[in-house]
């Protein structure tokens, strides 16, 4: 593996740099406390290639690699991990899998609207009771005809309402049985598809977080992804991938954390000097710029992987769990260093505290990495 970021890689992370210092840095707090989904700031990153960053080309996309796509959302998410993680949702999630399992007509149909932010997509595994047991899951797609009939409520869905189109997972078979899910191209406007419950979150309260609720919805065979039966392998191909998404959400969450407490220590004065000068205080920052590359190191190397299409399994598993632990960490001791000043929402420390914890349950909870890279290791 290659340590040194090629020079498309700064330059990919210098347009998504600039772009969150100019138009999202000044709204972060405004869009925090109004929870208001920005869906014009998508739309402008569109217009960059931000939202379309693994789309070949040929579909209207950057056509880059794993190593660029890391870059962005660590560099969005150091401003804001709200944005960061809804381009992360849109991007490896609901893009990724048409990209990965879609036919050509679905490819063309809908690849080059995602990929510039025409539209912004919708990715639904989870469901009230079936969080991390997926085999479960209650809502079902019935084929009647050339159509299937789906019912049921999807929840903690990224762009559950403002989704124009949304890669929704179905119990086509019996629960806990093999091969008993499939997935569909839903789009809103489809009727019997609508969204639910918003949710009222600790962090990350500028990405919308919804309901999706399937009522006796009817969509053409033509709208399903690959074979039936083939759903929840899928999923886990996606997840994969996601969970690389989100060591890299997390790494820029902890970077922001990190970068915000080690200007404020060489400011901050006590006792007649910088607080940086404290060895209470320079042990934190070392312990924090520490966790923070070797986080980064382990999620290149999945990167890497899944870059020459290698499998990357137990190493997106381990990126994500180690990666979302350290975004805790790193923004927990950010508050401490800031001391009562963290404890407000005049300093940023507070949001990244907020945001980080997030990381360590979406796309599967730290406990479930952990189990993956156990059997991983055992089989």
């Amino acid at each position: 593996m290659q340590f040194n970021r090629a020079e498309i890689t700064d330059q990919v992370a210098a347009v998504a740099k600039d772009f969150a210092q100019q138009h999202i840095k000044p709204f972060v707090m405004e869009w925090d406390e109004s929870q208001e989904f920005p869906a014009h700031v998508f739309r402008e990153m569109g217009k960059l290639g931000l939202m379309g960053v693994l789309v070949p080309e040929a579909y209207g996309g950057s056509g880059l690699s794993y190593f660029e796509y890391v870059a962005v959302i660590e560099e969005i998410a150091k401003v804001c991990g709200s944005v960061g993680l809804s381009l992360a949702a849109h991007n490896s999630l609901c893009t990724g899998h048409i990209m990965s399992f879609g036919n050509e007509a679905q490819k063309q149909k809908y690849l080059p609207k995602l990929a510039t932010g025409e539209w912004i997509g919708a990715w639904g595994l989870t469901e009230p009771n079936t969080g991390s047991d997926a085999g479960n899951m209650q809502t079902t797609a019935v084929k009647d005809g050339d159509e299937w009939i789906l019912n049921g409520t999807k929840n903690w869905i990224t762009h559950g309402r403002s989704g124009q189109v949304a890669v929704v997972i179905a119990r086509t078979g019996e629960p806990r049985t093999s091969g008993n899910s499939t997935a569909f191209i839903v789009e809103r406007g489809t009727p019997g598809f609508s969204g639910g419950k918003k949710e009222n979150k600790l962090g990350m309260r500028a990405s919308e977080t919804a309901e999706m609720i399937f009522d006796g919805c009817r969509i053409s065979d033509a709208q399903r992804l690959g074979d039936v039966g083939d759903g929840f392998r899928q999923a886990l191909k996606i997840l994969d991938g996601g969970r690389i998404s989100i060591a890299a959400l997390s790494i820029g969450i902890a970077k922001g954390a990190y970068e915000a407490a080690l200007q404020y220590s060489k400011e901050r004065k006590q006792f007649d000097q910088p607080i940086a000068n404290f060895q209470g205080i320079s042990f934190k920052l070392a312990d924090m710029a520490t966790e923070i590359e070797a986080a980064e190191l382990l999620t290149m190397q999945a990167a890497d992987l899944k870059n020459r299409k290698l499998p990357m399994t137990k190493e997106s598993a381990m990126a994500k769990y180690f990666a979302s632990e350290v975004a805790v960490k790193v923004s927990t001791d950010a508050v401490q260093i800031f001391g009562g000043y963290g404890y407000t929402k005049d300093f940023p420390v507070e949001k990244y505290y907020r945001d980080s914890k997030l990381c360590t349950i979406g796309e599967g909870t730290s406990e479930i990495q952990k189990t993956v890279i156990a059997r991983s290791l055992l089989s």
